[in-house]
């Protein structure tokens, strides 16, 4: 390999990252990535030691013109629009907690789709991948003044909503695990005790297969859309947990299909937010992954 091809494949999972962290899709953060390579082939030559700023501040300017393309298609999704989930296991050593913050979890890509692309990316970079408010302004090609004024705002607009609760994930994995069995049994009592009683369930089918139009709201109600599950398919449905964007999720199988992934949000004691994608594109690309 030449200088440029290794330069750019030792930042490659950096701009994925940043993509992937701006745009909610995998397949869109892989255009993103390949017109970045595409466009830095053709570059001239350059000083290596500067190979990374022109990488992402490239990545960066593609992902928020696609972003403002997407922004309008989203503006007329057919019901809720999730992420799509991708198959990432918690960190498991010390050292893995600090190279992975959580910024990557389905819950926190829901949350950005809030902000403006510019505001996002200025948030990202900063909060994320911790540049500089000098790095950055060149990036985005505005004042160091504007840059702190976007991630100022954004994490304004994020606040409220982020969680309010550590939970480690050793006991994430064992309500989740609990959970995932009383759903494959349709136990519905275990189900509904799991639940917080202001539980929320936020689905998206695409308009590709049924979804809520609206939030579901209750222990009761979510339960019972799970004991219903059952009822209908019987045997046939199972419920694994998984490593979903960094964070213990579920995914469960009807027929031996994957029929949803499961992001679930807790308080240490119960489950209180479940974001369950059902859109068959946004999981095409995690089934292959687990070999279906």
């Amino acid at each position: 390999m030449d200088d440029k091809t290794l330069i750019f494949d030792r930042l490659r999972p950096r701009l994925q990252g940043i993509a992937y962290r701006m745009l909610g899709s995998l397949a869109e953060a892989e255009e993103v990535v390949q017109d970045t390579w595409l466009r830095w082939h053709d570059a001239l030559a350059m000083a290596p030691q500067h190979g990374e700023a022109w990488l992402v501040t490239v990545a960066t300017r593609l992902a928020i013109d696609r972003l403002r393309a997407l922004k309008v298609q989203r503006a007329h999704y057919s019901g809720f629009w999730l992420p799509e989930p991708q198959l990432m296991a918690p960190p498991s050593t010390p050292e893995q907690v600090l190279e992975r913050a959580d910024d990557v979890s389905v819950a926190f890509l829901r949350l950005l789709e809030r902000l403006a692309p510019e505001a996002r990316a200025a948030f990202l970079l900063r909060e994320v991948f911790d540049a500089d408010y000098a790095d950055l302004a060149e990036m985005l090609g505005k004042s160091e003044a504007a840059c702190r004024q976007l991630v100022s705002r954004a994490k304004t607009q994020l606040k409220e909503d982020r969680p309010r609760y550590v939970v480690t994930h050793e006991v994430h994995h064992r309500l989740l695990s609990d959970f995932a069995q009383a759903m494959s049994r349709g136990d519905f009592a275990s189900l509904r005790s799991l639940l917080a009683d202001e539980a929320q369930l936020i689905g998206d089918g695409g308009g590709r297969v049924p979804s809520f139009p609206f939030p579901l709201l209750g222990a009761q109600r979510i339960a019972q859309l799970f004991y219903a599950a059952v009822r209908r398919h019987g045997a046939n449905v199972r419920v694994e947990v998984a490593g979903l964007n960094g964070h213990w999720g579920l995914l469960r199988f009807i027929d031996g299909q994957l029929e949803s992934a499961q992001a679930c949000e807790t308080d240490g004691q119960r489950i209180t937010r479940i974001l369950v994608q059902r859109n068959p594109e946004k999981l095409a690309r995690l089934s292959a992954a687990l070999g279906h």
